[in-house]
């Protein structure tokens, strides 16, 4: 009979652990998810564990006390506490996978639509949905689950593998709200023939601005962990279905005539290859960077980009300027240098783009026909076998794919050169625009961006010295170097200088991006009101600076957009 008491005390510190916690959990949440579930809350409560009164109190200790012991030490004698635990979380892990008939059902589509606190956060993981917006907002991992707002989080899950435990994966399943519509019905857009039948894989945490043609970005807080940005999370941007090229059969061709009969000259890729090596660290960003800051002002035409279009990589190739010697051409500040790519559109005209033969020249330039990313070969989304990379310049002019150059006394005649990229007066509207009118945007200007926090975190302020850490990165383009990171927790009133971490490269050449680290100091008022809106603005070498407001630099193409960048963060 001892025995049995013994077994019995342990019965009751092992339901409490498991029943218990998971009870709780199902009946504490379900207000903050709404859709009137109060009667269904107030019927859940009857069962919670230690309630007064509770069915489930009253049946344990029925079968307990009459007669239920011989059952428990049964049941504890045969398996153990350890045992009994793992089979728990062994169903635990197939909650996300299973699809739950109590729960409506979202479309991809709709989940996109939450992915910020004012508008509910909502996550995927395998088949469920999940509202996590009061967790995100008060939980110390926030930061990571709001760069999955509106999209899945199982690559996070596969990474941060210490969630994988029966306490974290009932508190995720006690956030559900639905299930996700699976994929039953193949679609047309993949069947074969299809322009986008052979698009490649994408790294699951690009969070896609358009999906036809693919454009994509990496969660804004990872880009300040790493000074190169890794090949797989650097941000895509393609105008047109990715090209199918294979090594045998690629072939560049350079005009270099200038106009004049002259037979132009074919390479393969074992060609290029064969040219001297060169290697540049240099920053991609697109022209439409920071695009959704600048709409949130007036709208704007074009991909709702956050701050996460830009990558820094390490590019090698061989060098423009040494090809084009070869080929006799000589510096004229008229001449131009016309790219073309493999991509095609629905008139089998090339995507295309132009930049001033004086910069495809200068051996300070640093242009490069690049196949390697990082030490590694291009992948398809970024240009394979291929790809022209013009250091300091508007990422269009980057063009990927690159079966084509030529020198020409004229810009390229392709829309992304003539009708897209151009800056214009905040007063100038689609009745009055005249693209021809304006100059295509080359290098960009100077320009940074706050990784972390990231918007609406809860950001724990250090108890010893009153500070917070802050992080981002900074780029002019031009080769110009960036001098300074100037942040602000006060509106303007003081400002506080980061440290920077960028490559030792000569100013006129300083194509890669900088990192930067801040600690910025928070008030006694800032923490009584438990926020603060952090601002950064970059200096660079020729003492340009960001302009304060997006209001004086709006443009109807939302391009350019590199006003201070400012992020509003609660306070722990």
């Amino acid at each position: 009979m001892r025995l049995l008491w013994q077994r019995a005390g342990m019965l009751q510190k092992l339901l409490p652990q498991t029943k218990h916690y998971r009870r709780w959990l199902a009946t504490t949440t379900a207000s903050a998810r709404g859709n009137g579930q109060e009667e269904k809350e107030k019927d859940n409560a009857r069962y919670k564990w230690s309630t007064p009164e509770s069915k489930a109190e009253m049946l344990l200790y029925g079968v307990c006390w009459t007669g239920g012991l011989g059952l428990a030490y049964f049941l504890l004698t045969q398996r153990g506490e350890p045992e009994a635990k793992l089979d728990d979380e062994a169903l635990a892990r197939l909650w996300h996978i299973t699809a739950r008939k109590d729960l409506p059902t979202y479309k991809a589509e709709q989940v996109e639509q939450h992915n910020a606190p004012d508008k509910r956060i909502w996550v995927t993981y395998g088949l469920g949905v999940y509202d996590v917006t009061e967790f995100a907002e008060n939980h110390p991992g926030g930061d990571k689950i709001m760069m999955a707002a509106g999209s899945a989080i199982d690559p996070f899950w596969t990474i941060y593998q210490q969630h994988n435990t029966l306490e974290v994966l009932e508190l995720l399943e006690s956030f559900r709200i639905g299930n996700l519509e699976g994929v039953t019905v193949a679609s047309t857009d993949e069947e074969l023939g299809s322009p986008w039948a052979q698009e490649p894989k994408r790294h699951a945490l690009l969070k896609p601005a358009s999906k036809r043609p693919f454009n994509a970005e990496p969660p804004i807080g990872l880009l300040a962990e790493k000074f190169y940005t890794p090949n797989e999370l650097f941000y895509v941007r393609n105008h047109l279905p990715v090209p199918v090229l294979t090594p045998e059969e690629y072939e560049l061709e350079v005009d270099a005539s200038g106009g004049e009969q002259k037979e132009p000259l074919t390479l393969t890729l074992a060609q290029i290859k064969a040219l001297p090596k060169h290697t540049v660290t240099a920053a991609i960003m697109c022209g439409g960077n920071r695009r959704s800051e600048m709409t949130s002002i007036k709208a704007v035409k074009g991909l709702s980009w956050g701050a996460g279009a830009v990558g820094n990589a390490k590019w090698s190739g061989a060098r423009l300027c040494d090809l084009l010697r070869e080929q006799g051409v000589q510096p004229n500040e008229s001449m131009h240098v016309i790219f073309e790519g493999a991509d095609l559109d629905p008139t089998s005209h090339p995507y295309g783009a132009s930049i001033p033969l004086s910069k495809a020249l200068d051996p300070r330039g640093d242009v490069i026909l690049a196949y390697e990313m990082n030490d590694s070969p291009l992948t398809r989304d970024h240009g394979y076998p291929i790809r022209v990379i013009v250091p300091g310049t508007v990422g269009a002019r980057n063009v990927k794919w690159l079966t084509r150059i030529v020198v020409a006394d004229h810009e390229s005649d392709s829309h992304w050169q003539q009708n897209d990229y151009k800056g214009f007066s905040p007063s100038t509207d689609w009745d009055t625009v005249d693209f021809g009118k304006a100059e295509a945007i080359q290098a960009m200007p100077v320009t940074s961006a706050i990784c972390t926090p990231l918007p609406g975190e809860r950001v724990k302020v250090n108890p010893q010295d009153g500070h917070i850490t802050v992080r981002g990165y900074a780029w002019s383009g031009g080769g110009r170097k960036i001098l300074r990171v100037d942040l602000t927790g006060d509106a303007g009133k003081t400002w506080h200088v980061a440290e920077l971490e960028q490559e030792d490269a000569p100013d006129g050449r300083h194509y890669g991006w900088s990192l930067w680290t801040a600690r910025l100091p928070i008030t006694k008022d800032q923490q009584e009101l438990q926020q603060v809106e952090i601002w950064a603005k970059a200096v660079d070498s020729a003492y340009n600076v960001q302009p304060e407001k997006f209001e004086h630099i709006w443009n109807l193409r939302g391009v350019l957009a590199n006003a201070y960048h400012k992020v509003k963060v609660k306070l722990a």
